[in-house]
């Protein structure tokens, strides 16, 4: 038996190995079982120079738990070692290339990648003892035995061993016993050995007899080592794709479509790439693409290898030539990271193309779903907002899909205003905004549907990239205003029944918490509706604005501001005001008489005191303005008094204003109940 001294101090060691090079546990298993893979693949390559005569066998790698001898086995029947090349390679190279890093890169764990040997002391995060029995390839090899508890001090003696490869045996330490448990172990080969390249074999498959689960004669083999990313895509079909996808996502719908990646020029990468169906916006979900390094499950955190708006997709990567820190728990800065993000969104916006080219139907049934991915790959990056602007569509409220030239050319004509301005109207909700729809409609215009998650800085975005363009939502205005010509009619009613109008709307309106209305009069024909609420498009589309970006939330602390514009062409509004002059006139008589005599003296006191200066004044002057005009606001008052008196037992006020905050979805609770029983009342 030999004994010697790795040469470092444990205090150096393994506090790195544990705490820098690799800061989750469970890897240990990935790392032991790559290294077995490697030593059959290596014998492969032997094999196929030939340099080695003997029989191959089927390689692969088996693992096997002992609860109660607390050992973990991982054996593979690949390229073996001999005493020298243990001391090479799990020695001198593996320990002094820590010893290296440890004077080199004491201040950046992360900097030392690849050194040989690293990954197999990865076992000392969770074992107190590892043993290698191995047997080299050679003919005339001689098995041995490589022991070490985790100090400097190892041992190397010779056994007896039939076959090549290597057993390597861990003796899981106390505070790592969770590794002990089958179900655990079966967990994290299925996360990370699922698709390495030759079979890993944990034990019999198993199956209900006599009241229990018994072993059966079969192996049981966790992994596919021909995953379908590193197939020629010309010898799958789409049942082939669907599979796959079911096997990463059990419960996953079936994807819209997919992109197999395979190029191996300026760098190695093969990958399918799949577009989930979303049910609705909350479905999103990131981090579903799972990143390999030759078929080596490294990490499902691919920011920075997938452009951001990618993230949402599902499905599979793997490249040898994405640089990772020497756990691959995380990426490392390079160059060709970049290209390979550059390279994953041309492939992208190529593969919508050519659907949308070949099959534009069929582009247009999956539009809806893929409108997530591509407003979101919009707003994210310029240079795919250039690809993608030809085949981004529009979706009107009658379901027709248009281009984003197509549309412009549809509305040209009709939808552009006095100032040149095309004026793109949209809907977010066909039913709550049916009315202003189809008064827009009425007008010769179309509505654009955007409904989706990520609509509110799509607009935003657009009336920049689209030249002297506006998006207004088709309740922002009365229909008249919504796209302004020089034919807009003005009010002919008078101002003072105008503002009489709006006093006694304006008395019975609701109190709501954060919302605020304003009213107008204005002439919108005698088959207009009588009553319509709109709500500010710059307003509104801040708060909604304000969501996305944390700069602006000071917009969600202000009220929603309404205007409810009342119909003076409609009959009924005609109506409310015939009938409230009429009971108000004779009331009003004195307080108007009184008010216009006021409002006279006030704009002679202006008049005369406007020529001199505010010092030249004298306190009976001053007096004198001041009294008027408390004079005055208190007619206004009275005034006001008369006309709320009136609109309270108004029945028709009451029922306009509620109608209008029905129709917008404002009307709840108790006032929804008072509405309804008003309602029959009028009705009897």
């Amino acid at each position: 038996m030999q004994k010697g001294n790795i040469g470092v101090t444990t205090e150096n060691i393994f506090p790195v190995i544990k705490k820098f090079l690799y800061s989750d546990h469970e890897i240990f298993l990935r790392e032991m079982i790559s290294n077995a893979v490697d030593a059959t693949q290596k014998l492969k390559t032997l094999a196929e120079k030939g340099d080695f005569k003997g029989e191959l066998g089927e390689l692969k790698v088996n693992v096997k738990l002992d609860e109660k001898a607390k050992t973990i086995t991982i054996s593979d029947n690949g390229i073996g070692m001999t005493e020298e090349e243990i001391e090479k390679y799990i020695n001198q190279i593996a320990f002094s290339g820590v010893s290296d890093f440890l004077d080199k890169y004491k201040d950046n764990a992360n900097a030392i990648i690849g050194h040989f040997g690293l990954g197999f002391y990865s076992s000392f995060m969770v074992s107190d003892r590892v043993d290698i029995i191995t047997r080299s390839y050679h003919d005339d090899a001689k098995a041995v035995k490589w022991t070490c508890d985790g100090t400097p001090a190892y041992e190397i003696s010779e056994v007896e061993k039939e076959s090549r490869g290597s057993d390597i045996v861990l003796h899981i330490s106390e505070d790592c016993k969770e590794f002990l448990n089958k179900q655990k172990i079966e967990e994290l080969l299925n996360k990370y050995c699922k698709f390495m390249a030759v079979p890993v074999i944990f034990g019999k498959k198993q199956e209900w007899k006599d009241g229990k689960m018994v072993d059966t004669d079969e192996d049981n083999v966790i992994n596919h080592v021909e995953p379908l990313w590193i197939k020629a895509p010309s010898t799958l079909k789409d049942e082939d794709y669907k599979k796959f996808y079911q096997e990463l996502y059990p419960m996953q719908d079936e994807p819209l479509f997919w992109i197999h990646l395979n190029v191996d020029y300026p760098f190695n990468l093969t990958g399918i790439l799949y577009f989930p169906r979303i049910k609705n916006n909350i479905d999103l979900q990131r981090n579903k693409i799972q990143l390999y390094c030759n078929q080596v499950f490294v990490t499902d955190q691919v920011e920075g290898i997938v452009p951001e708006f990618l993230t949402l997709l599902h499905g599979v990567i793997d490249s040898p030539d994405i640089p990772l820190n020497v756990s691959r728990s995380y990426l490392q800065s390079d160059a060709n990271v970049k290209k390979i993000s550059s390279y994953i969104t041309k492939k992208v916006a190529d593969r919508l193309q050519n659907i949308f080219k070949e099959d534009r139907k069929a582009y247009e049934e999956k539009w809806d779903n893929l409108k997530i991915f591509i407003n979101y790959g919009m707003l994210s990056q310029d240079d795919f907002y250039d690809r993608a602007k030809d085949f981004a569509l529009f979706k009107d409220v009658d379901g027709k899909y248009f281009t984003f030239e197509e549309y412009k050319t549809l509305i040209k004509e009709e939808q552009t205003d006095k100032d040149g301005t095309l004026i793109y109207l949209y809907a977010n909700n066909t039913e709550e905004q049916y009315t202003y729809i189809e008064a827009a409609k009425n007008k010769g215009y179309n509505v654009l549907l955007l409904d989706g998650q990520l609509d509110t800085p799509i607009v935003s975005m657009l009336e920049q990239k689209f030249e002297k363009s506006r998006f207004t939502r088709v309740d922002a205005d009365i229909v008249e205003r919504l796209i302004m010509k020089d034919d807009h009619k003005e009010n002919e009613i008078a101002a003072e029944d105008r503002e009489n109008l709006s006093q006694v709307f304006r008395s019975q309106m609701p109190k709501l918490d954060k919302t605020e209305f304003n009213v107008e009069v204005q002439a919108l024909g005698e088959n207009g509706q009588p009553v319509v609420i709109t709500q500010n498009e710059y307003m509104r589309r801040m708060k909604q604005m304000s969501q996305f970006q944390p700069g602006m939330s000071f917009y969600q602390q202000m009220p929603d501001s309404y205007t409810m514009v009342l119909n003076s062409d409609h009959a009924l509004v005609k109506q409310v005001l015939a009938d409230c002059n009429s009971n108000t006139a004779e009331t009003l008589k004195p307080i108007l008489s009184e008010l216009k005599g006021l409002q006279a003296r006030l704009s002679a006191l202006h008049q005369s005191q406007d020529k001199k200066k505010p010092e030249e004044l004298t306190q009976e002057e001053k007096d004198d303005l001041q009294n008027t005009e408390k004079a005055i606001n208190e007619q206004k008052s009275k005034k006001t008094e008369v006309l709320d008196g009136y609109a309270k037992g108004n029945d028709i006020i009451h029922q306009l204003i509620d109608l209008a905050l029905l129709q917008n979805g404002m009307l709840k609770g108790q006032a929804l109940d008072v509405f309804l029983k008003r309602s029959i009342d009028m009705i009897k």
